[in-house]
């Protein structure tokens, strides 16, 4: 009887090697299959071992672009919700504190727990606290977008909680291999879905557009496997690499038997989904509150019918341009390119809608000329180029500049004393991305084409001279910083930014400073810097 045993379960490991095979898994990894028992007639009887993989890395690239973004530098209320320092950074609990939980979460998509699971759960509780409460901040904004739509098509609502995976709710979220927006489409994926990606829009990238084009490539996925973990893992690596794991798997279509079968990236969605479910559902139990973002919660469309730029809203309105990018993350260079029959729409705080509706002939004709030469966007360099340029701007020379190391769109602008955000509609910049040796255009005044021509040539610290700035000190030439004894100051402490500062001050907003201080970036704010704050009396 042990003879017959022993040679069963050497014909069981010698089926396993080869159905595992060693492109995917070393041999090492057969310890995923037990035996659990031998039926009446002698077989033996085996189970698959729970995955047990660390994958926290995958995700933890997303969670740290997101706290590194715009929106946590300048977008939420730093100090809002913050925790006091002695509060416990988070509690472990049993696991079966964590199945119990699971358990309770009503929901169409099963929410296994194992140690893989359980590892996601420790990232989002444990490790990245912050990162959390910023999108549980963000869950506020989008997860009604993302329910009214899952809805619509008669899905399961808990798939809001794929972006949370997929981009930690940062709505221009753009991955190593080119996938955008909050459901990260790639480029070939996003046209396949109808979304319009051109070199002034992202329809990635638009909440609600991107949100419609997730919900019926996810209704297509459930049509072919009628299995959510396998949906969710298709979504993210294809459905060709999940057939060719269920193949590999004998048909197998059940996700934790294919797991050791699919892409390491794709291993961690379904854990890390699970995980995120429990993290949104029982933050509280962990300590963590949610941080709400600036930029206003409540908001309304507007159709757009003509050219406009970003900077003719909020040179008439009350609104920032990091705002509006924020609102309307979708279009790429700050310029809505709509035109009679084809409208664009233009999302404003609620509070934003009538001004704009009082005032769209003074925004629309606003500074025009400038924007929008001949009421033309762009024309192409040639019949095939997919690089463009603007036509050349009345009044304005051309000169350009070799990008060095070191060098960024911000800088750049500060020296030729142009907007960042004409810089890059001037040449075709996507999200601020430059590369050493880049040829830029830049519209100068005429009677000063010949000093901006040297620029080029000049070194880093003379262009920061240039501008009134010693590199090193960030103090301007003379060493003093100028005190108009007109004006109430404010010296710039480690970690403040303009929102912080200007509630310091009853009646002063962060867009006051900006204007009193001459402030294209708030970024570029450092530690000594003396602001402006407002005239005394």
């Amino acid at each position: 009887m042990m003879r017959k045993k022993a040679s069963l379960l050497t014909g069981l490991i010698l089926l396993c090697m080869w159905s595992f095979g060693d492109e995917y898994e070393p041999l090492q990894k057969m310890k995923r299959l037990r035996v659990v028992g031998i039926d009446t007639t002698g077989i033996l009887k085996v189970e698959y071992d729970l995955p047990d993989e660390n994958l926290n890395d995958i995700f933890e690239v997303k969670l740290d672009s997101l706290v590194h973004s715009w929106y946590v530098q300048e977008v939420f209320f730093p100090g809002h919700s913050k925790r006091s320092v002695s509060t416990p950074a988070g509690e472990v609990y049993p696991d079966s504190v964590y199945i119990k939980r699971l358990e309770a979460i009503e929901q169409v998509v099963d929410l296994s727990f194992n140690k893989t699971v359980r590892n996601f759960i420790s990232l989002y509780t444990l490790q990245r606290r912050e990162q959390v409460e910023i999108m549980l901040g963000l869950s506020a904004h989008y997860f009604p977008i993302f329910e009214e739509v899952l809805d619509r098509h008669n899905l399961p609502l808990e798939l809001k909680y794929l972006p949370v995976i997929e981009s930690a709710l940062n709505p221009v979220a753009r991955s190593r291999v080119g996938a955008s927006g909050l459901w990260q489409f790639m480029y070939s994926t996003g046209k396949m879905m109808k979304l319009d990606v051109t070199s002034f829009i992202d329809e990635r990238c638009d909440p609600l557009k991107s949100t419609e084009a997730a919900a019926s490539y996810l209704k297509q996925l459930y049509d072919i496997y009628h299995d959510w973990h396998l949906v969710i893992a298709a979504y993210n690596c294809g459905p060709g690499n999940v057939n060719r794991a269920i193949r590999r798997s004998g048909g197998k279509r059940d996700y934790w038997t294919i797991y050791y079968r699919l892409p390491r990236e794709t291993r961690g969605y379904v854990p890390a989904f699970i995980a995120a479910s429990y993290a949104m559902n029982y933050y509280h139990k962990h300590g963590l509150i949610p941080r709400m973002p600036e930029f206003p919660m409540v908001t309304d469309t507007i159709m757009v019918n003509q050219l406009l730029h970003f900077n003719q809203i909020t040179e008439n309105l009350d609104i920032s341009i990091e705002a509006l990018r924020s609102l309307n993350p979708m279009y790429r260079r700050d310029v809505i390119p709509a035109k009679n029959g084809q409208p664009y729409p233009l999302r404003l705080p609620v509070e934003q809608i009538a001004a704009y509706i009082d005032n769209e002939k003074r925004i629309t004709t606003h500074g025009r000329e400038n924007y929008f030469p001949d009421n033309t966007l762009v024309q192409p360099t040639s019949t095939t180029a997919s690089y463009y340029t603007p036509v050349d701007v009345k009044g304005k020379a051309k000169v350009y500049y070799t990008v060095k190391s070191g060098d960024n769109v911000g800088y750049i602008a500060e020296w030729f004393g142009v907007r960042a955000s004409d810089l890059r509609y001037w040449n075709n910049i996507s999200r601020n991305l430059i590369r050493v040796g880049q040829k830029l255009l830049v519209y100068v005044p005429e009677d000063q084409k010949e000093k901006y021509e040297k620029v080029t040539d000049m070194s880093f610290e003379a262009k920061q001279w240039m501008i009134g700035i010693a590199p090193e000190t960030g103090k301007n030439k003379t060493g003093q910083e100028p005190l108009d004894p007109n004006y109430i100051w404010y010296t710039v402490q480690k970690g403040d930014n303009l929102w912080d500062i200007a509630q310091k001050f009853p009646g002063v907003t962060n867009k006051d400073l900006m204007e009193l201080n001459n402030i294209r970036d708030v970024r570029k704010l450092f530690t000594g810097q003396k602001l402006k704050i407002k005239p005394k009396g």
